[in-house]
């Protein structure tokens, strides 16, 4: 029996239209990863992209539209061939056009769309000519079979385009080589249209096309980093990963552009960054500093918070680093030694908790970044989990990026009336004398007995930690207003509008300048982020 199938093979205009969903929709999610480390990854840098590339491609549609009539396959092949140009440029410039930009006097919220007009904007506008020019090449009858068939192959292309970019081709390739394969496909599409003849003139603009490609792809502009000599720098399916020495022997680990974690190469078992040394409180706040055995942080970074109470203590430790690359990047560059009594699990914060009952005497939650805060590990529903993680006289920090007073405060209001619901004290420290944006420590306790500042300070005094946290302690603060604040929660967590107003202030991370003595291994790093 024949097989009734037919023989399907996709027309020109199919195969163009199917490659600019690919590449439009690669585009967009590949403009998330490089806009990110200069801008952040908060709603207003996604939301900003997905804005001006959505204008940009329907730009396109009406005027490749306006000019279908007169379309061809040639005029198509010359539209990928320009876009390959662009792609060149974005790969080539992309850093320099982003430092730019972001010195330009605009409101932070929209700091990042004139980077993002400049460098997406053009190749997207130029592919939203393919879909109408398709349309109108198409071999359907009729103008709605035609347009559907349409809209169907490009929405396939952008599936894929979408998928691939995002499941494959970020974990394991940089973002040049991906604007590479990019590039490349439009250039081998550029030339598929013009078969089986094709003409000499997109034939020698092809072969340029993929020299400036290579090229921009082999190396960019000479850029001068100010932070230091770059030893590790990569693209994760979460972030963008930096490590970097400065000229003053500190590594530090950056992820998305904004400081994680630090050590001091000289002296390891210095906290670079003062607000690690806040992740001690805790020991001050249980009734028993002794009979503290087990330690949960949420967030890694460099691992040294972790290491620092494996080596201060005896505890185990449980770290939860939902991206697998920075707990290798600690293995490598900050010291990070599995041992038996430190585990690395590889998942969610609130994920872990929930699927394990393991009970905790303090979870340090260490997951939070001045622009880009998981809210599902900021509301009352995550807290109430937490709470029930932690033994009867079990405490929870929580390291929060906000200003002490004034309208930046509102997120670190909104968390303390949050845990409030959770807890029955809360209590905050400042980790700088300035007002600015800073690491603010909130820290919850199970026991409803009440510590005074006085009291922290007698037990700071009385308790043998091998870290001393009167400066600490000298930072409580008063429990702050929380009427005009919401508390957080799963079905209303607005915390992209409470870190609104931190946009732009300066954030404030004190540095100490001297070592202290410890009975922490030397190896071990100073600062966790």
């Amino acid at each position: 029996m024949r097989n009734a199938l037919p023989d399907y093979r996709p027309t020109k205009p199919e195969l163009a239209v199917f490659v600019s969903g690919i590449t439009s929709m690669g585009l967009e999610i590949l403009a998330v990863r490089i806009v990110a480390p200069q801008f952040g990854s908060h709603i207003y840098t996604v939301g900003g992209i997905l804005t001006v590339l959505l204008a940009a491609l329907s730009l396109g549609y009406w005027q490749g539209g306006k000019r279908a009539a007169t379309a061809t396959t040639r005029e198509m092949s010359w539209l990928m061939l320009a876009t390959a140009v662009y792609v060149a440029v974005v790969i080539y410039a992309n850093d320099l056009l982003l430092t730019y930009t972001a010195t330009l006097a605009i409101p932070p919220r929209y700091a990042s769309l004139p980077a993002v007009i400049i460098l997406f904007g053009p190749p997207t506008y130029l592919l939203g000519f393919i879909s109408p020019y398709a349309a109108e090449l198409s071999r359907k009858r009729g103008i709605g079979e035609a347009s559907g068939h349409v809209y169907a192959l490009g929405t396939i292309g952008s599936i894929l385009g979408a998928g691939a970019t995002t499941f494959v081709l970020i974990p394991y390739l940089s973002i040049a080589q991906i604007g590479l394969l990019f590039g490349l496909t439009l250039v081998a599409t550029a030339l598929t249209l013009t078969l089986p003849s094709p003409p000499r003139n997109p034939t020698v603009a092809s072969v340029v096309v993929v020299l400036l490609l290579v090229t921009a792809a082999g190396g960019g502009p000479v850029d001068f980093d100010h932070r230091g000599d770059v030893v590790h720098e990569s693209q994760t399916p979460h972030q963008h990963l930096e490590v970097v020495d400065d000229n003053d022997d500190v590594r530090t680990m950056y992820l998305d552009g904004a400081h994680h974690s630090a050590m001091d190469l000289e002296e390891p078992d210095r906290h670079v960054f003062a607000y690690t040394r806040y992740f001690h409180l805790p020991m001050l706040m249980v009734d028993d500093h002794e009979a503290v055995d087990d330690v949960l942080f949420i967030g890694g970074g460099g691992y040294t918070g972790p290491q620092d109470f494996e080596d201060r203590y005896d505890v185990d430790v449980d770290v939860v680093e939902i991206d697998p690359e920075v707990t290798e990047a600690a293995e490598d560059y900050f010291g990070l030694e599995h041992g038996e009594t430190m585990t690395s699990h590889a998942e969610d914060g609130r994920q872990f908790l929930q699927s394990n009952d393991e009970e905790y005497d303090v979870i340090v939650l260490d997951a939070y970044k001045q622009d880009q805060v998981p809210f599902h590990m900021t509301t009352e529903e995550f807290m109430e989990l937490a709470a029930d993680r932690l033994s009867d006289d079990g405490v929870l920090l929580a390291n929060v990026v906000s200003a002490p007073s004034g309208s930046a405060s509102e997120f670190y209001r909104a968390e303390h009336a949050t845990m409030a619901e959770a807890f029955p004290e809360v209590y905050s420290f400042r980790t700088s004398d300035e007002d600015s944006v800073q690491n603010i420590q909130l820290v919850a306790t199970k026991d409803d007995e009440e510590l005074s500042q006085d009291d922290l300070e007698a037990r700071n005094d009385e308790r043998d930690l091998g870290v001393d946290l009167s400066g600490e302690v000298n930072h409580y603060m008063a429990d702050p207003e929380t009427d005009d604040v919401p508390v957080l929660r799963d079905d209303r967590a607005p915390v992209d509008s409470l870190l609104d107003p931190m946009l732009g202030q300066r954030y404030v991370i004190e540095e100490t300048e001297e070592s202290e003595p410890t009975t922490a291994n030397p190896t071990v790093a100073a600062e966790a982020g």
